[in-house]
């Protein structure tokens, strides 16, 4: 029987890197503040090798699925029929848990798994007592379309049943699932808005060898796990060949998730701008933004939270497929002040990103604007942990 307190995190997504930086943020903040708490990430990711991992946090990586473009899921890697890969995936996941018989339960954005894969591990946990949460980012969908997926899935009696408390990234000011999502009120009192989940700087020294930074202070382009990024990039990259008059060089972050044919295009197009620079992944993004003049981004969850915990003026440039809620975030994050966002059509010119390039550098920080209480998400779980992980065991944030 394992000892300690112990916290098992389900991070479902085998295809972009938002769930698993954000379990994997929760995680270490949390075993600095408690000394004998152990925790464990089920992932599918295939590229969670590449992060490093603080003493007494681990994971345990379940075979891959990707999501096409007509919504089906198959096999990442497997020369396997997805019934058979989703049947190995449950089996570690209960198994697993099983074994680590966790305290906390805390599942991230799906309440029963990919294609219900969790729910045989939440009926098991809540049969010996454990607390199972669900964590929201702030937004999720257009609230019609999430709801029609939920009820679709029949989450709604799985919310009543399993889970006890719901954990929201955010604040009400940008979505307010009790008022906007309808289904959600009923579960107000499970409901606690936690704020965003901040970022720390980490040193330049970790980033990895070899990656060239430019000399002058740059714009940072993040364009999330890559996957579906090459139109801000091809953006990006039709600015500085428009217009060679743009102050700031660019860095550019494609994502591993990028095809290695889009990559390699984009590449050769950023070796012949003598101000663009360029690398598929960097696992320590953080220490990228100290230097930056400013911020490109599509605006997912991650690197909108980096924007608010490094104060950089940011341009969002939202993808509207397969979901809305870039769209969503980037829209209410204008009109609170936080960033500014070029929307589709005419405005996604190259004229119209190179104007934009001139003038972030002077545009007004989040700060300016900022609302009460936007970060400090991470301060706020580790008070909702509290009960579950023994108060006298807590410990304050290692510096």
């Amino acid at each position: 029987m394992p000892t300690g307190r112990r916290l098992l995190i389900y991070s479902h997504d085998s295809f972009g890197l938002g769930h698993l930086r954000r379990c994997r943020a929760i995680a270490h903040d949390l075993v600095a503040r408690y000394a004998d708490l152990s925790v464990l990430i089920l992932s599918g990711s295939p590229i969670i090798g590449s992060f490093d991992f603080k003493s007494r946090v681990d994971f345990v990586r379940v075979p891959g699925v990707i999501k096409l473009k007509n919504g089906d899921y198959t096999s990442l890697k497997l020369n396997i029929n997805l019934s058979k890969t989703l049947e190995i995936r449950q089996s570690i996941i209960t198994h697993t848990a099983s074994a680590f018989d966790p305290d906390m339960f805390l599942v991230d954005k799906e309440p029963l798994g990919l294609r219900g894969e969790v729910e045989e591990t939440l009926d098991l946990l809540t049969g010996r007592g454990r607390q199972c949460v669900l964590g929201l980012r702030d937004v999720m969908d257009e609230p019609k379309a999430l709801y029609l997926e939920w009820q679709r899935k029949g989450v709604f009696p799985a919310l009543e049943r399993y889970y006890r408390d719901i954990w929201v990234y955010g604040l009400p000011e940008m979505f307010d699932p009790i008022s906007e999502i309808p289904g959600m009120a009923r579960l107000a009192d499970r409901i606690s808005f936690t704020g965003y989940i901040e970022r720390a700087a980490t040193e330049p020294d970790r980033l990895a060898p070899g990656l060239q930074l430019p000399e002058r202070p740059y714009v940072l382009v993040m364009a999330g796990g890559g996957g579906d990024g090459a139109a801000l990039v091809d953006l990006v990259l039709r600015a500085y060949e428009t217009d060679p008059t743009i102050p700031h060089p660019a860095l550019v972050i494609f994502g591993p998730f990028m095809s290695l044919e889009q990559r390699n295009q984009f590449q050769e197009r950023a070796d012949r701008l003598p101000e663009v620079y360029a690398t598929t992944f960097e696992a320590n993004p953080e220490a990228l933004y100290g230097p930056a003049v400013g911020v490109v981004a599509m605006g997912g969850y991650n690197t909108f939270c980096e924007i608010l915990s490094f104060n950089k003026p940011a341009l969002i440039v939202p993808r509207t497929e397969p979901r809305l809620e870039q769209l969503i975030r980037a829209q209410r994050a204008e009109r609170l002040g936080l960033v500014r966002m070029l929307g589709d059509g005419d405005e996604q010119r190259p004229e119209a990103m190179a104007a934009c390039l001139h003038d972030i550098a002077g545009w007004p920080r989040p700060s300016a604007a900022r609302r009460r209480r936007l970060l400090g998400g991470l301060d706020r779980i580790a008070e909702l942990c509290a009960p579950a992980f023994d108060p006298e065991k807590r410990i304050a944030r290692s510096a």
